[in-house]
């Protein structure tokens, strides 16, 4: 109720505000009455999962609970506003021990949610965001989804009908946030960001300009992993393979924009053609806007320009490969 009445106001400001077009297909083939785990790429914690619900309410769907990691929780009233949204915890930082009892923790609620409770979840496929959008499925998130249940690892991720889910940001607001940091890295192995640092990230995201973001769902995974489960892999193999499966289907939805291919070139040294001189200036532009912004004593422009330029190119380098 809280996300129909109350957030789904708010993101139809954040989309006045900051999103020129905001559009979500495939979901003509996910049923109304199946619980779903979508797994997707990770642009933004608050708006990533605020959008699929949107885009979800606007079928008459269920909303998702929300896997959202403990190192975001910075503020008391930030815990309870996620939890109203049906969030819950992903624990970080812990020794190996207690990691293993936190992930068999989560794994059991996630089962339970899916076919007791009936909802459907969405989680990220990575630990964080991909700084560089090069997107990747990790193998310990599928692992930890198959300790739940009861059968065989295969059947247990069958239990929770993944979709993947394709999310595609013309502009990312947090990109020159993320170049900072990978030099503040570089120059400092011991460096890692403060509770101030999130929350920056949270509101830059949620307010800075993201031009048209696309959303789209591929199908259920449960025919591929029947077909996966005959092969009989080992389970050092197993989690790798259907990892890359999900990665497949999450580059060959991604929406391309010009922005894209422009940094494709740049980043190359090329000149494709592929879209036009005005197209070319406005991301250059937005390339130096973005620069500007970062303030740091060695500030290393070349590598600064490389990184961001990494973050619109991969896209696009992964969907090409998928498509092949």
């Amino acid at each position: 109720e809280f996300q129909s009445k109350v957030m789904r106001k708010f993101n139809d400001q954040v989309i006045k505000r900051s999103i020129s077009q905001f559009s979500f297909e495939g979901l003509g083939h996910i049923e109304h009455d199946v619980p779903y785990l979508y797994v997707s790429n990770h642009r933004d914690i608050v708006v990533d999962p605020a959008l699929l619900c949107y885009g979800l309410l606007d079928e008459h769907m269920n909303t998702v609970e929300i896997a959202i990691g403990d190192n975001l929780l910075a503020r008391e009233w930030i815990e309870t506003l996620v939890r109203i949204c049906k969030a819950f915890v992903v624990k970080r930082g812990l020794g190996l021990r207690e990691q293993l009892q936190a992930s068999v923790q989560l794994s059991r609620y996630i089962h339970f949610s899916a076919t007791k409770k009936h909802e459907n979840i969405w989680i990220a496929q990575r630990q964080g965001r991909a700084k560089d959008s090069n997107d990747r499925t990790q193998d310990s998130v599928l692992k930890m989804l198959a300790m739940g249940g009861e059968g065989t690892p295969v059947e247990n991720l069958r239990q929770l009908n993944l979709v993947p889910l394709s999310l595609s940001y013309e502009y990312d607001p947090c990109d020159y946030l993320k170049a900072k940091e990978a030099q503040q890295k570089r120059d400092n192995s011991d460096f890692r960001k403060s509770p101030q640092d999130d929350l920056l990230s949270m509101q830059t995201g949620i307010f800075g300009y993201k031009g048209h973001i696309h959303f789209q769902t591929s199908c259920c995974l449960n025919d591929e992993l029947d077909e996966i489960d005959k092969l009989h892999l080992p389970k050092t193999e197993l989690f790798g393979f259907i990892a890359k499966r999900i990665d497949r289907h999450i580059h060959q939805n991604y929406c391309i924009y010009p922005c894209n291919r422009v940094a494709l070139d740049m980043l190359e040294g090329k000149s494709t053609g592929t879209y036009s001189a005005e197209e070319k200036d406005r991301f250059e532009q937005y390339l130096q806007q973005q620069i500007d912004k970062i303030e740091l004593p060695n500030k290393d422009i070349p590598f600064l320009r490389e990184r961001i330029l990494e973050m619109y190119a991969n896209p696009l380098k992964n969907h090409f490969e998928a498509i092949q």
